[in-house]
């Protein structure tokens, strides 16, 4: 069985006074979610913890996100979550204060048989 990508999904989100960037990547990751509405699993009878769900968050400062955090936002599948530099900050000098802006990236793997899907003709 080769495991194979089934879903990409991205998503922003951002913390606008707290410079919480868990905050901000569990945003994204909601964000990412609400564009999907996964029925395979139910339409054909896959349990969901066979999916393997690849997030990646991009944030100014890597380093400040809580990644079990991050994970545990995620309601199916087995969840691994890398950080890496990208997002945005936005630094107000007038407030003092600096948005972060993180990004999201949420790809989901199931292993699949070779040969056991393809895509036909609608008319067929």
């Amino acid at each position: 069985m080769t495991e194979r990508r089934i879903i990409l999904e991205m998503g922003t989100g951002n913390d606008l006074y707290g410079e919480d960037y868990t905050k901000a990547a569990c945003r994204a990751v909601h964000d990412a979610l609400h564009h999907s509405s996964i029925v395979l699993f139910k339409s054909l009878g896959i349990d969901h913890r066979e999916m393997r769900v690849q997030v990646t968050i991009g944030v100014q400062e890597p380093e400040r996100v809580d990644a079990a955090v991050v994970a545990a936002e995620l309601p199916r599948g087995r969840a691994e979550v890398s950080v890496v530099h990208g997002g945005l900050n936005v630094h107000d000098p007038v407030q003092e204060t600096t948005h972060v802006v993180a990004t999201a990236a949420i790809a989901a793997l199931l292993p699949l048989e070779d040969g056991a899907w393809r895509l036909c003709d609608a008319d067929a």
